[in-house]
């Protein structure tokens, strides 16, 4: 069975158990034979309580209208895309062999935990087209690994900071690095950071008490969270190499537009951000590519993100949702 076939298929056997009939069934799914349409009619069978012939035909026609905007967008973008070469990073690999066969990531006679992350295992090599790059998917899918493994191959800190930060107060890091290989553009850039939200206290404590000789380095932790966490995004305006993991996770909705708008505006005057995050706002931005890590790693559309979809959909839909997620039979 080839994969069109796979994808109808599942989505006509979905719809006879509902209870419509075969010829019915079949005829919709004929139409619907990518990963994306099928996933997409899947996603709305799931959270609908109840539909009729009306209702799917109705939302057949709005998801294959709406990949038609998709494929558009890409032929768009594709048309704008900057060089490669202007990209501080420009592509990785991963050498999976090396992860196999090297003594320094087995524990105990077993294989590196790595090899069992499907969304990793499945690529080899990934090239970066824009000066913002985001990372999205479910938790434990790798984002946070590759992001890791991408900031320590730069030669930054772990836990976050510059190159010249040096301190550790946990050493749970992978080994991801050993097997990367990062192409680079022409032009190193001259400022690199590696920012993580759950590790920003260390590094704003290991700022002050380490590097901050001449005194005039703000004290982050005389503010709130979210507010310290910002504005020392905010201080950082020079032109280089910004990796992310999910800044947004102290700042309110109000902050996140703020970041949005100096990630579009930092982007402009050169410098590159690769971020991992759940953010339905930040991953709004314009021009910016999207890699999903869903079992493997592939471009979509921001419409597409589970983050939107999901938000979109209790926003709308919340007082129906609430009755579903709580229903006394689930």
């Amino acid at each position: 069975m080839d994969k069109k076939s796979a994808y109808s298929g599942r989505v006509a056997a979905e719809l006879e158990r509902l209870g419509f009939d075969r010829g019915f069934s079949e005829t919709v799914a004929s139409f619907l034979n990518t990963e994306y349409t099928s996933r997409r009619m899947m996603s709305y069978l799931n959270n609908s309580i109840s539909v009729s012939r009306e209702d799917i035909v109705d939302e057949m026609l709005i998801i294959l209208q709406e990949r038609d905007r998709c494929r558009q967008k890409h032929i768009d973008r594709a048309r704008r895309r900057k060089p490669v070469e202007d990209l501080f990073v420009r592509s990785f690999s991963i050498n999976w062999d090396y992860v196999i066969q090297h003594p320094e990531y087995k524990k105990n006679g077993e294989l590196s935990y790595l090899l069992e992350i499907p969304s990793l295992r499945a690529v080899k090599s990934l090239t970066f087209h824009r000066n913002l790059t985001f990372f999205c998917g479910e938790n434990g899918s790798g984002k946070s690994t590759l992001l890791e493994a991408l900031a320590i191959a730069q030669g930054l800190n772990p836990e976050g900071g510059t190159r010249n930060y040096r301190f550790s107060t946990y050493d749970d890091w992978s080994n991801l690095t050993q097997a990367l290989r990062i192409t680079h553009g022409p032009i190193r850039p001259e400022w690199s950071y590696f920012l993580r939200a759950e590790s920003f206290y260390n590094v704003a404590t290991a700022a002050l008490k380490e590097y901050n000789h001449d005194g005039a380095m703000p004290d982050y932790h005389a503010r709130s969270h979210g507010e310290s966490f910002m504005d020392f995004i905010l201080d950082n305006r020079r032109e280089g190499l910004y990796l992310m993991d999910e800044p947004e996770a102290a700042l309110s909705p109000q902050k996140q537009l703020e970041l949005l708008v100096y990630l579009v505006q930092m982007c402009r005057a050169g410098s590159q951000f690769i971020i991992a995050t759940h953010s339905p706002i930040l991953l709004g931005a314009p021009d910016a590519e999207i890699w999903c890590f869903d079992g493997t790693i592939h471009p979509i559309e921001y419409e597409q993100t589970d983050s939107y979809r999901i938000m979109s959909l209790f926003v709308h839909n919340r007082e129906r949702m609430l009755r579903e997620l709580f229903r006394e039979d689930r």
